[in-house]
């Protein structure tokens, strides 16, 4: 078995499933964090070089930077330096509107000493607003730190192909866009994934399991409600509901469990297998916090989906109700069930609260 990799641009070279971090911030339930760190290095020994994380993650880039500074000392500069670390820019949203380049730099500084690097591989921007303050310019500082040396790459997160193309129009190559692609929810295929090719943006694909649904533990279990004690379940699980009611969750997980056990591998692999498998898509982001989830994670490199497989999930697929519309245009309504269970300040307030999220 060996991991594929692709090129994000020729300098810059990424395994297609790449080792997710939000599952390791402060507000996703408990996290050995020692054990996390320690089974950083299985994951690059077995071919998954590649790390994402953000700087309103909590605590994520220090834990990767930790690790890259224990690999650095105990195996040497050439074993450090295969890890590829992704992160993300993403100012507070009470501060668009008079963000100046000095608190950018200083972000940016900021995740270079938390990663411990002298040079960010990839940062994404993101921008909650983009009627407040002026986005182009946020990313024109970042493209000034491109040429300081801080920067290898620039991409872009949650936006569309509407949001993108003005940035593309001013002159700037956004190399990703990081987007939520799942089986149960495709909306980068209403239009995202074919402007995408035309203009050589990779997609970077999160929510591929759907914060832990689409796996086997899910499998046959009632309806657990919304009451759940991290903000990555309820996120996913408003994702299930637009795709339609539980029931038909079911019969996806069973539709994926019977390809799975034709191809000896879990449901899980299975559903990474397909978003790897769809139109100008680079990698797929999954949360694996530890080496024990490994494993399972490597599967998705044994298996090939035939035109039974797809028969299979295109039989519940037909029938789902959503999600519709285009990417994070849910999520993006701050007023909406979506909007509500975010955090808009993490940059500068850690402890910042969600305006509130039902059922």
């Amino acid at each position: 078995m060996t991991v594929e990799t692709i090129e994000l641009r020729p300098d810059h070279r990424i395994s297609r499933v790449i080792k997710g971090g939000w599952q390791l911030a402060g507000d996703h339930g408990a996290v050995d964090r020692s054990a996390a760190i320690r089974d950083m290095e299985a994951f690059v020994d077995a071919g998954v070089t590649t790390f994402d994380c953000a700087d309103i993650y909590v605590g994520v880039e220090e834990m990767i930077g930790s690790f890259i500074a224990d690999l650095r000392q105990r195996r040497g500069a050439s074993v450090a330096n295969r890890v590829c670390v992704h992160t993300k820019l993403v100012p507070d949203l009470e501060r668009l509107h008079d963000l100046r380049a000095n608190e950018v730099e200083a972000i940016i500084d900021r995740s270079l000493k938390r990663l411990q690097v002298d040079e960010l591989d990839l940062v994404q921007f993101y921008w909650w607003d983009l009627d407040r303050g002026d986005p182009l310019a946020g990313l024109n500082i970042l493209k000034d730190l491109q040429r300081k040396g801080k920067i290898r790459n620039l991409g872009i997160n949650n936006w569309d192909r509407q949001q993108i193309q003005p940035f593309l129009d001013a002159g700037f190559d956004i190399a990703a866009a990081q987007v939520q692609y799942s089986l149960l929810d495709r909306r980068p295929a209403n239009g995202l994934t074919d402007w995408a090719a035309a203009h050589e943006v990779q997609l970077l694909c999160y929510g591929t399991l759907a914060g832990g649904f689409l796996t086997e533990h899910w499998l046959g279990k009632p309806d657990p409600g919304f009451e759940f004690a991290n903000r990555s379940l309820v996120k996913y699980r408003l994702i299930i509901d637009e795709f339609g009611p539980w029931n038909r969750f079911q019969q996806l997980l069973r539709a994926l469990k019977t390809v799975g056990d034709r191809l000896n591998v879990s449901l899980s692999a299975v559903a990474t297998r397909w978003v790897l498998d769809q139109h100008q898509v680079a990698a797929s982001i999954v949360g694996a916090r530890y080496a024990r989830h490994l494993p399972q994670t490597l599967q998705v490199f044994e298996l090939v989906l035939n035109e039974d497989d797809h028969r299979e999930l295109d039989d519940v697929l037909k029938r789902a109700d959503g999600p519709n519309g285009d990417v994070y245009s849910l999520e993006r309504d701050r007023t909406s069930r979506h909007g509500r269970i975010m955090k808009y300040n993490l940059n500068t307030k850690p402890d910042d609260k969600v305006l509130g999220a039902d059922g």
